[in-house]
């Protein structure tokens, strides 16, 4: 989780296949009607997003109940959004990226073919709600070096007992 730009997808990417797990990217639950309101400059509104977190949510609890635990990149920016994750049934351990908004300005403007475009990062940031300690989870700083941010990650999860999640 992390809002544009933190290497969501990169890092989620790479943690699926460490852990030998499937990845799914949280871009790919949007719905075209959201995709173009990014794509347009204008911010989702938390109607645009309870589908979307349905989904993914939905998605986590299928994957997990089959007995393969998923690895899904998702901005997750509020409490309320991953509450909503956790509400379709799924055991849920969150790896926050975070990081100044330089590096994920700089990131962003890199980037070529995204929906989401650089100007978007303030408003993302403006809503931003860390993990909360009762939230399974781990943050870490994404000005590092992937395989880094990776073997942090992968280090907390491994000590950390989530429920439903092996």
């Amino acid at each position: 989780m992390g809002v544009s730009g933190s290497g969501k997808s990169t890092v989620g990417a790479e943690l699926a296949r460490h852990l030998g797990r499937d990845f799914a990217d949280g871009d790919d639950f949007h719905s075209n009607a959201n995709r173009a309101k990014m794509a347009a400059g204008t911010p989702l509104t938390d109607e645009d997003r309870w589908p979307w977190l349905a989904a993914i949510g939905a998605h986590l609890r299928d994957e997990m109940i089959a007995g393969r635990p998923a690895v899904v990149a998702c901005s997750a920016l509020k409490r309320v959004y991953r509450d909503r994750i956790r509400a379709a049934g799924a055991s849920v351990y969150f790896v926050f990226l975070t990081g100044g908004e330089d590096v994920l300005m700089r990131r962003m403007q890199g980037r070529e073919g995204h929906f989401m475009k650089a100007d978007m990062l303030a408003s993302q940031l403006a809503i931003l709600e860390p993990l909360d300690p009762d939230e399974f989870g781990v943050t870490v700083n994404v000005s590092g070096d992937v395989p880094g941010i990776v073997t942090e990650a992968l280090a907390d999860f491994a000590a950390t007992e989530v429920p439903g999640i092996a």
